[in-house]
This record gives C-alpha cells, sequence and structure tokens, in this order.
C-alpha cells in the first residue's frame, strides 16, 4: 500500500523504499554494503545505519571498485553481494565490474539510482535509461517503476543472482520511487528456489563411459565450489581413484599434495587421456573448446560435460555424455550408478602412478627455481 496524502501511517506500517530493499537484500544473506555515495541512492544509507544490527557501508572512491569488491565477496561467500551505485555515470562506470561477474558466474545485485520518473524525458539530473546497457552482461535487467515495485523486484533479482547458472543481476530505482513509502506485506524469504534435478538416465551413461576407460581425467571448475559440490566431488574422486586436476575457484577442493590430485601433470592428461570428465566450467579456450586426447599416438578422448543448469552444457563440443543439475546429485548420481555397475571397480592405478612421476617431475623443477639465486631473478621464481 502506497502513502497517500488521506493517510499518513506511521513507521510501523510504512517505509521508504530503501528500507525494503536492504530487507531484501539481508533476508539474501547480505552483510555489507558497497557503494560510492550518490544522493539518488541515500536511502538505502539510511537503511544501513537504521538497521538492526546495521548493515556496514564500504564507502569506496570509484564506482568500478565498490562492484569489484560485491563480486568478490560473492565468489568467496558464494551468496550474493550488493553495490549500490548512484544514476546515470555512477552506474555506467559498473559496466566493467558487472561484465567481469557474468564471465566467472558471480552471484551479484547491482542497485542503481535512476532520475525521477515523474520527471522522466525532461533532463532531470543524469538521467539515462540503465536497462538496455546492462541487459547482455547480467541474467535480468530491470527498473522497479514504483516504490511497491521495489520489494518484489529486488527480490526477484537476489533470486536470479544466487540460483544456478549464478551471475550478476541490475535494478534501478526512480529517485522519487525511492524516497517514498509503502507497506510489505509478504517480507522475502531468501532464496527458494529448489535445485535442479539431473537426468538420471544421463548419469548412468557417464557412469558407464567411466567403468570402460583406461586412462580417465575429472576436471573440478569454478562452479563445483559455487554449486556447494567440493565435498561430493572430494567424495567422487577418493572413492573411484579417478584422477584430478582443477581450475578457477575449484582449486583447493582437493587439497595440494593429494595423491589424486595431477594439475601439474594437466598436458599429460589432457593430452593422452581416453575419458576426460568437465565439471562446472565451460568447454573454452583455457580447455581447448573441448578437445582431448591424441598426443603422443593416444586416440582423441570422448569428451563428458557436467553443468549446474542446462544454458551451460557446452553447444560447440562433440560430446560423448553430459548432464545438467544440482553437481552434488551429479557426482553421487555417477558413483552410486559406477559401483553397481556389475564387475570389479575400474583399476587406473597405472594411469595414475604416470601422472604422478610427472607430478613429482614438475614440482621438482619447480622447487629448483623457487630455490634458485639468480641475480637479476628469474622470472617465473
Amino acid at each position: 500500500m502506497t502513502q497517500t496524502d488521506d493517510q499518513t501511517p506511521t513507521s510501523d506500517t510504512a517505509k521508504h523504499a530503501g528500507v525494503h530493499a536492504l530487507e531484501v537484500a539481508r533476508a539474501h544473506g547480505v552483510e555489507a554494503l558497497f557503494t560510492l555515495s550518490g544522493a539518488h541512492v541515500f536511502p538505502l544509507y539510511d537503511a544501513a545505519v537504521t538497521a538492526e544490527p546495521p548493515t556496514p557501508i564500504i564507502d569506496v572512491r570509484h564506482e568500478p571498485t565498490a562492484v569489484f569488491a560485491a563480486e568478490a565477496i560473492g565468489k568467496l561467500t558464494r551468496t550474493p553481494g550488493l553495490a549500490v551505485l548512484t544514476a546515470g555515470p555512477g552506474v555506467t562506470n559498473g559496466v566493467s565490474p558487472v561484465t567481469q561477474a557474468q564471465f566467472s558466474g558471480s552471484p551479484l545485485v547491482v542497485i542503481g539510482g535512476r532520475a525521477p520518473a515523474g520527471r522522466w524525458g525532461m533532463g532531470t539530473l543524469q538521467e539515462l535509461d540503465h536497462p538496455p546497457i546492462f541487459s547482455t552482461i547480467t541474467k535480468s535487467a530491470e527498473t522497479a517503476h514504483t516504490v511497491d515495485d521495489v520489494a518484489p523486484t529486488v527480490d526477484r533479482a537476489f533470486t536470479l543472482a544466487g540460483s544456478s547458472h549464478r551471475g550478476p543481476t541490475f535494478v534501478d530505482i526512480p529517485m522519487d520511487q525511492i524516497f517514498n513509502s509503502t507497506t510489505v506485506d509478504t517480507p522475502s524469504a531468501g532464496n527458494t528456489t529448489e535445485a535442479i534435478t539431473p537426468d538420471v538416465d544421463a548419469l548412468a551413461r557417464i557412469a558407464l563411459l567411466l567403468a570402460e576407460a583406461e586412462r580417465p581425467v575429472l576436471v573440478i571448475g569454478t562452479d563445483v565450489w559455487a554449486d556447494h559440490a567440493e565435498e561430493a566431488a572430494l567424495r567422487f574422486v577418493e572413492e573411484t581413484g579417478i584422477p584430478a586436476l582443477a581450475n578457477g575457484m575449484g582449486r583447493g577442493i582437493l587439497p595440494g599434495g593429494h595423491p589424486l590430485l595431477v594439475t601439474k601433470a594437466r598436458s599429460v592428461a589432457l593430452g593422452q587421456a581416453d575419458v576426460v570428465v568437465v565439471v562446472g566450467t565451460p568447454l573454452d579456450f583455457r580447455l581447448g573448446y573441448g578437445v582431448f586426447g591424441g598426443k603422443e599416438g593416444a586416440p582423441q578422448a570422448q569428451t563428458v560435460h557436467l553443468a549446474d543448469s542446462p544454458g551451460q552444457v557446452s553447444a560447440h563440443a562433440q560430446l560423448a555424455g553430459s548432464a545438467a543439475g544440482d553437481l552434488t546429485q551429479c557426482f553421487d548420481g555417477i558413483l552410486a550408478a559406477l559401483q553397481s555397475t556389475p564387475g570389479s571397480r575400474p583399476s587406473w592405478s597405472e594411469w595414475l602412478g604416470r601422472l604422478q612421476d610427472r607430478v613429482a617431475a614438475t614440482t621438482a623443477s619447480d622447487n629448483e627455481l623457487l630455490g634458485a639465486e639468480a641475480d637479476p631473478i628469474h622470472p617465473a621464481r
């Protein structure tokens, strides 16, 4: 209900839109607000300092810094980060870090100020229609046109940002609406999106590929971390004995020195494997666009792609198998199918031994460089 001239609700019944936006953000786990102070978004600052407990405001000197910081929070905590930018150039200064969040699949929400709706088209301060600028680099870019739109629009933005496949969203709020007051009948419950269930038959086919493989490799990518599947990934590796390497935020899921971690033998592993299972990362230039094997007399490998959502499964690579959905369910489903496959558990000890020998040789070479006392210093040190 929007406040009218003949109705003056108390602070218990009506709050300005900044409060409603921040309450939604807090319901989604936000613990800090990154910004560069601007008048178009003052109500969000008021909401932050009067909240109980207060939400810290990190005020920076340049808008990209605010958005990069919020993107980092989202990437590290797996909870959407929040950046608040003033209208016009303040918002457009956020384009590059939002693009980075899109490439990285980082959960991020940017709330922008906007020129007053009641004066739109008259040349008010920093009047600019922001959503078309952000539409190609976000999961959604919307304007909350009225004070009553603010809470549901911000809630939708946080839900999208924090759901597979994660990424940035953008909402701007007209200045005359963010200062206006209303009531919210249904507070945000946070992100209640159900996990995507992967196709069981597809997981069984992947298990069969692994059961028949002689030189398999698992690639653990960023989305394994983002999808909270790190425990399932470690369990899968240790119970199957599959050699694994990691990239992006997948690093650290297998601790350094783990006997099945063969990242330091990457070229041999990906060049001589017969089955490569890539989980939670795109088949882009970092992974040869999904083409593996074919080195030192080895035939081309069969490629399997597992993604956190259907839209992330490679459309360009020739795939022997694929599945999309909650990555914990993917790992556990393949493991269960593999363990129920008739016959003995696959033994990849000879293949693993070759990779471990290469890891040891690379580690020794690295240690030699790290201990070198050359002057000038070696650039790889």
